[in-house]
């Protein structure tokens, strides 16, 4: 057969450890039917009442009748991630992060995934552009939700402009497809100065309404530029003016389609708050946070979470003595944070330190872009007190490795501090500071 999976893990006492498939093991069908990606297996696997062909290393197949509740996971791992190959993005778009990386990093960095199984599987943002027919016909067919797209531009013209790709304006027919069968989506506008915002923003927004309530959000967030830009389009850094007209226009929107939809539709990252010098807004106008992943209302859950965790705390009058290391961005609301902490536990020393990004350039401000290098030479030195919490995006996922392949052990060892990793509500931000975290 064509599409051979090999499992790769077995969770114990799941449905497949019950039926004896182990690691090394090959799927080949379900129900009959060849398996071809992840949107297949997942398909074909919802049924209380499924039938899988299994090859075992030595080339015995096994049949397997299985009986089980509806959408129950069989329990098993495969070798690729998606059961097929990934696939790479075929855009050159001007504002591309990959791009703007510096030579000599690991090569997963220099990845550009452009698939649309992804979107699904870990909440990707796809440009449409690399979706076959034969992917849109399984996606109706399966009714897969969420879809994250990345828009950029409505205006068909401007889209293949920026992205260098001269089908990427009739990409966005196949939101078309999408709205007209029922799938939810969401959106992702990076705005790029003298590009797509201004009235082109205004177009976008007012031409993406068409696709609610199926279309339930699109962020709006600026284009991130390192110092690494030689021989890519010349983009400039948004001013505190541009800032506030874009909230002025996003505002305004959110302002129309509330009443008639109840969702505001359309979000401002929280860069554009910082840089406008404006509050962010309130917990409701988030419509539940669908846009956490892009930065949309990340810092306003924060400061909630933690205050409503802090209230359930009783004071005590233990001494601790500590930082906190996070990017010029967050910087601001986690001192605010500290300082509502020391209220409460007096004896209680949290010392904030906003470190800039030397290695990506200053311009890039958030704490998920620092590097273990940076934290060493900026903290080197410093008042740390008896431990350093960083947040749990400084590093690979699951992994205790920086952006630039320092270690954890590297920065404890250069800074003399045990770093505590902490994961990103404010319930876990508060439960590290009070030594309650592993």
């Amino acid at each position: 057969m064509a599409h051979e999976h090999v499992i790769r893990s077995v969770l114990p006492m799941s449905i497949a450890w019950e039926m004896g498939i182990e690691p090394g093991d090959r799927l080949l069908s379900v129900d009959g039917q060849e398996i071809e990606d992840v949107f297949d297996y997942r398909y074909y696997i919802e049924e209380e009442e499924i039938v899988l062909l299994i090859e075992k290393p030595d080339g015995e197949q096994w049949e397997l009748e299985i009986e089980k509740e509806t959408y129950e996971d069989l329990g098993m791992e495969f070798e690729q991630g998606l059961m097929d190959e990934y696939r790479s993005c075929r855009n050159r778009c001007i504002f591309c992060f990959i791009d703007q990386m510096p030579p000599g990093m690991r090569d997963t960095l220099y990845f550009k995934d452009d698939d649309s199984r992804l979107s699904f599987l870990q909440g990707n943002y796809v440009t449409l552009t690399n979706m076959s027919e034969h992917d849109m016909q399984r996606i109706v067919k399966y009714h897969l939700e969420p879809i994250n797209i990345s828009f950029q531009a409505t205006n068909p013209e401007l889209r293949c402009r920026m992205l260098h790709n001269r089908f990427a304006g009739e990409a966005l027919k196949k939101v078309d497809l999408l709205y007209e069968a029922g799938i939810e989506m969401n959106g992702q506008i990076v705005l790029c100065k003298g590009f797509n915002d201004g009235e082109e923003l205004e177009r976008s927004i007012r031409e993406l309404t068409r696709y609610l309530p199926f279309l339930r959000s699109v962020s709006v967030v600026p284009v991130g530029l390192t110092r690494f830009r030689e021989g890519l389009e010349p983009l400039e850094p948004f001013t505190k003016e541009d800032a506030r007209e874009v909230l002025k226009l996003i505002h305004g929107w959110q302002e129309r389609l509330y009443p008639e939809y109840g969702l505001h539709f359309i979000h401002a990252s929280d860069e554009w708050y910082i840089l406008a010098e404006e509050e962010l807004p309130e917990e409701e106008q988030y419509d539940g946070y669908l846009q956490l992943e892009n930065g949309v209302g990340m810092l306003r859950l924060l400061l909630n979470e933690f205050s409503e965790a802090l209230e359930r705390e009783n004071t005590d009058q233990a001494k601790r003595k500590l930082s906190l290391a996070t990017g010029l961005l967050a910087a601001p609301f986690l001192q605010r944070m500290a300082e509502q902490l020391w209220e409460k536990f007096p004896y209680t020393e949290v010392t904030v330190y906003p470190v800039k990004n030397e290695f990506f350039g200053e311009k890039i401000t958030v704490s998920g872009l620092l590097t273990g290098q940076d934290l060493v030479k900026q903290l080197s030195g410093k008042a740390l007190g008896e431990r350093l919490l960083i947040p749990c995006n400084m590093l690979r996922a699951e992994e205790d490795v920086f952006l630039d392949d320092f270690t954890v052990s590297d920065v404890e060892n250069a800074l003399q501090v045990p770093l505590n990793v902490v994961k990103s509500s404010g319930q876990d931000l508060l439960d590290a500071i009070l030594g309650r975290s592993s």
